[in-house]
This record gives structure tokens, C-alpha cells and sequence, in this order.
């Protein structure tokens, strides 16, 4: 007879399987009704609905998020397509998002199908489904990743004017990616669509794209439509959006850039400007150097591997962490955020001596990395192609709604990231949206955490500020924060819990180090 650690190391053997074939979303019927229940007790599975799982790890707090995020979309690209077939789709709404490059897990979301019974689904971590009875236009959807969506023109056609003034960013980001007018023209023409084709018309005048406004208001008034032009959007945004650019997320993050540097100025400490003393300065950095970096924010799908299989089958496998492990790997991790902040403190000591803060950051942050996982890799705790830099597969972040990009995506916007740090003449912004969007991007596959402290601490010296700490205390409402901006683009959370600890060591208060 089989034991228990050999019934769960088959069960685990009969989940793996599924994993590997790329599955994330389980069915009752595809796992023998002894595996799903041991794997289930065991923390292994997590129930999402009535006979519909996802693996999870069962080190995970309870409450922790983390599973049901990282699993949503790929969960619905099957439920979904087991529910209805072919016949769904998302919402306009929820398919511009997606096209502008914002995968966030939105709170609700809807689903719209002629099998639908117009019922609301309720889903973990106060996450719903709302199943909307309702036709959509023909040939006008495609499929991402398994997700069932309109086609960018008719999510822009068909989305309700509020997407204009409750996501700016994605708004005009979706906008910026129509090459002419010729692309949105068939859908407002065939279907006579006057009132939205002068609604876009003005949008494209508001991100700089005249013509195609113009084209769309003259091709109307051709058919003999009254067409009326009106700018969907509560203000104007300078900024240069390249009509050759075919990546969404370049866009997207300079309008972020853009959307939330004069929040940033009008919230944070002027800049005292760069020390006299470049030495002294550094010597304040050495001495409030601190070991108490945060464990990375970034997280993998929890998988099934076979090395964990012959643990549980051998009896080594234990819920709780080997001690050992930890003590090691919290040692590694000590000395590499040493050896990472003597690195740092040289990208200082440039800046201070007159070099450009981005164009030193973009050619000491690998090193930083380096240095930083360096002890790991020689402890044999890390393999040494993990110091080769930036991220070749997909990263989540430990309870966040917000999706990183993906391996393509960060490659096209990291340039475009430097040239922003490059370009931007204030150090407060360098410092808040270069932390943020660093995280935001997520390049590397752990430390973005660590790294973005690192080139906020940078950016910060580059404008005169004092090294800030983040306290262990405060880590809540810095994650608080980071979520606010990451997930629902609102950066003053984030803007004023920065500038409330830098004032606090301006002014040489002792909490400012705590």
C-alpha cells in the first residue's frame, strides 16, 4: 500500500503533467478524483469556481492573492471558452485596455455573449464575472492569448466615452497606435456612427493626430452625415506619439511619463540642488547604509518541478522552509545588497561630478544586478546564467493586479526609459517615476525591487536629496501605493509617501532613517 508522501508525489506527478502541456486553468475532469482532493488538502489547488481550480503554493499565506492574479487571464481564456465556445467576447472597454498594453486585473469583468444570462459570477479577492447578454458586431473580434476581444478599431468604435476620462493613458494610447483614418472609416460609415466618429475625430486633435481627425470629419460629411466634432478627454497632453511606433507599451509609457510628471513637481521638496562636498554627501550614504532590502516583489506562477516531486517522495518535503535554506539564502542576499551598494555609491559619486543621471544609470544598473545576485550564483544557490541581466519569461508580482510586461515589451520600452531618465531636467521626477516605472516594467526576473530602491536613492542624489530609506514599518503603504500607480495609473499615493519621507530627512528627523 501506498503512503501518503508517495499519494501526494503522484498527485503532484498527475499535476505536473497538465502544467507542462502550458494548462492553468483545471477541471474537475481533468484530474483523478483522489489526486484533485489530496492536491487540494495539501494546498496544491485552489478552488476558483464550482469544479474549476489553479495551482497554487502551498507556502502562501491565507488571503494571498497572488495565485488568482497570476492565473486570471490564462483561467478565463479556457472557463470562458468552455462556456460558450466561440461565441464571447470581453467588453470594448476592456479590450482597448488590453490593446494600449494593460493587462491589470480589473475588478469586474464583463463578457459579453448571446448564451449569456445577464448574471453576475463572484470570484476571489472581491473579483467578478458579469455575464451580459448581448450580440457583438461581426468580424469585429480577434483573440490574444486566448482572451476573445474586439479588434483596436472597434474597441475605440464601440467603447463608451467615460474610457476617455477614466483612462487617459489607455485611451490615448490605443489612439496613437491607428496608422490613418482608413482603418476606423468602415465601421462609421457602414454603420453611421456620427456622433462617435466626431467624438474620435476630436480625440486624434487632442493627442496631435489632426489629419486623421480631419479624414474622419471630411469622410462623414462626404456621406452626408452631420458630424460634429467634440473632444472626448477633460484636457490637453504635449506630448510626441510616433506614428511609426507599432508598440503600444513606448507609447504608453511616455504618456505616463507625461500624465504624472507635474503631479510629481507640484507634490515633492524642491531639489536643494547638488552638494558642494562630494565626498561628505557620500559619507552620509555610508553611513545610513541598511541591510533590510525587501524580498523581490516579483513572482513566478507557482509550478510543479521534479525535483519537488522526489522531495515529497523521499519524505524531505516540508510545508515550512528548511531553516538551513533561509539562513543561507538570507546571507547571500545580505552580502549581495553589500557588494550592490558599493556599486550604487560609484553611479553617486559620477552624478555628483557632473555626469547625466540616466545615461550613468543605464550604464552602471546592469552591474548593480551583477553585484547584487553575485554571492547567490557562487553559493550554487542561483545558476551563473542568472546574472546574464534582463528577464526572458513572464514575471507576476506577489498580490499586485497589475501584469509586468511581457519579455518583448519590456525589451521595446527599457531604452525608451533611460531616454526619459536622460531627458527629464528634475530630479524629484527622475527619482518617483523612475522608481515607479522601473517596478512598473518589472525587467529582471527577481531584484526589481532592491533595483528600483537603488536608482530612486540614485536619482535622488542627482537633485541633492538625502539617501531615503524605506522602513520595513511603512512596507504596507509602499506597496499600497505602488498598486495605486501600477494598476489604476494614480500616482499622488505614491508621489506623497516618497516626499513625506524625503522631508523628514531634509530636515534630519530620526524617523527618516528608522
Amino acid at each position: 500500500m501506498a503512503t501518503p508522501r508517495e499519494k501526494l508525489a503522484e498527485a503532484l506527478h498527475s499535476l505536473k503533467k497538465l502544467q507542462d502541456t502550458g494548462e492553468v486553468a483545471l477541471h474537475t475532469s481533468e484530474l483523478p478524483n483522489e489526486h484533485r482532493k489530496l492536491l487540494v488538502k495539501q494546498g496544491f489547488l485552489k478552488e476558483i469556481s464550482k469544479g474549476w481550480y489553479i495551482p497554487a503554493d502551498p507556502q502562501q499565506n491565507p488571503g494571498d492573492s497572488t495565485a488568482w492574479y497570476s492565473s486570471y487571464w490564462e483561467f478565463f481564456a479556457k472557463f470562458l471558452e468552455n462556456r460558450y465556445g466561440s461565441d464571447w467576447s470581453i467588453s470594448p472597454e476592456q479590450s482597448l485596455l488590453i490593446h494600449a498594453g494593460n493587462w491589470s486585473v480589473p475588478t469586474q469583468l464583463i463578457v459579453r455573449s448571446a448564451k449569456a444570462n445577464n448574471t453576475p459570477m463572484q470570484l476571489p479577492h472581491h473579483s467578478s464575472l458579469f455575464n451580459l447578454k448581448a450580440e457583438f458586431p461581426e468580424d469585429t473580434t480577434t483573440v490574444i492569448n486566448g482572451i476573445r476581444m474586439y479588434l483596436p478599431q472597434a474597441a475605440l468604435v464601440y467603447s463608451s466615452p467615460a474610457i476617455f476620462v477614466s483612462n487617459p493613458i489607455d485611451a490615448r494610447t490605443a489612439l496613437s497606435m491607428i496608422r490613418d483614418a482608413s482603418e476606423l472609416l468602415p465601421l462609421l460609415l457602414d454603420n453611421g456612427h456620427t456622433r462617435i466618429a466626431g467624438r474620435l475625430a476630436g480625440a486624434f486633435r487632442n493627442i496631435g493626430r489632426e489629419q486623421i481627425g480631419k479624414d474622419i470629419i471630411d469622410a462623414m460629411k462626404s456621406a452626408g452625415f452631420d458630424t460634429r466634432e467634440s473632444d472626448p478627454f477633460s484636457y490637453q497632453l504635449d506630448v510626441e506619439l510616433s506614428s511609426r511606433e507599432r508598440s503600444p507599451q513606448v507609447n504608453r509609457i511616455k504618456l505616463i511619463w507625461k500624465e504624472m510628471r507635474e503631479l510629481v513637481i507640484a507634490n515633492f521638496p524642491k531639489a536643494p540642488g547638488l552638494p558642494k562636498e562630494v565626498a561628505a554627501y557620500i559619507k552620509k550614504v555610508d553611513d545610513i547604509y541598511v541591510t533590510d532590502a525587501y524580498h523581490s516583489l516579483s513572482i513566478e506562477r507557482y509550478r510543479v518541478t521534479p525535483e519537488l516531486i522526489e522531495r515529497v517522495r523521499s519524505g524531505e518535503w516540508d510545508k515550512d522552509e528548511n531553516k538551513e535554506d533561509k539562513q543561507q539564502k538570507d546571507a547571500m542576499a545580505a552580502r549581495g545588497y553589500w557588494q550592490a551598494f558599493q556599486e550604487v555609491k560609484t553611479t553617486i559619486h559620477a552624478i555628483l561630478n557632473g555626469s547625466n543621471p540616466g545615461k550613468q544609470l543605464y550604464k552602471d544598473h546592469s552591474k548593480w544586478y551583477r553585484e547584487l545576485f553575485d554571492p547567490s550564483v557562487a553559493a550554487g544557490i542561483l545558476r551563473a546564467s542568472d546574472l546574464a541581466g534582463y528577464r526572458n519569461n513572464q514575471v507576476y508580482i506577489g498580490g499586485s493586479k497589475h501584469v509586468p510586461l511581457s519579455v518583448d515589451a519590456m525589451r521595446d520600452v527599457m531604452p525608451i526609459f533611460f531616454e526619459l531618465l536622460e531627458q527629464e531636467p528634475e530630479a524629484s521626477v527622475r527619482a518617483v517615476l523612475g522608481h515607479f516605472i522601473f517596478v512598473f516594467i518589472h525587467p529582471y526576473m527577481d531584484g526589481n525591487g532592491r533595483i528600483g530602491r537603488f536608482l530612486m536613492n540614485a536619482m535622488l542624489a542627482s537633485g541633492g536629496y538625502p539617501w531615503t530609506v524605506i522602513p520595513v514599518e511603512k512596507r504596507t503603504l509602499y506597496m499600497e501605493a505602488l498598486e495605486k500607480a501600477s494598476a489604476e495609473q494614480d500616482i499622488k499615493p505614491f508621489v506623497t509617501f516618497l516626499a513625506h519621507l524625503v522631508e523628514l530627512g531634509m530636515q534630519g528627523h530620526p524617523e527618516a532613517h528608522i
